[in-house]
């Protein structure tokens, strides 16, 4: 993928970010079928790789199964979330509150 394709996405990848409700989650995939020759994984790891401090909600895309993702960040999406009034059940986002 040439450096041009690959920013352009990123640029899509954060305004559609950007533009989710603070009320509702959505999945890697989710997030990656609304790109253009993008996968879920790509979404994972540009979503990995966000600058720390970075105003973007990241902590509202999860897997698709509801289930929270093993990571570094996990205690502060799970806060996040909680602060944003999603409701958890374990560690797990319920179904009502996918896009």
């Amino acid at each position: 993928m040439d450096r041009y394709v690959e920013s352009n996405w990123k640029t899509q990848l954060y305004t559609l970010l950007d533009a989710l409700p603070s009320d509702r989650v959505i999945s890697y995939g989710g997030l990656a079928r609304q790109l253009d020759g993008v996968n879920a994984r790509m979404v994972a790891r540009a979503m990995a790789n966000l600058p720390q401090g970075t105003t973007l909600p990241w902590h509202r895309v999860i897997r698709s199964d509801g289930q929270l993702a093993d990571h570094a960040g996990a205690a502060e999406q799970r806060a996040r979330l909680l602060a944003d009034g999603i409701l958890l059940q374990g560690n797990r986002v319920p179904k009502r509150y996918f896009l």
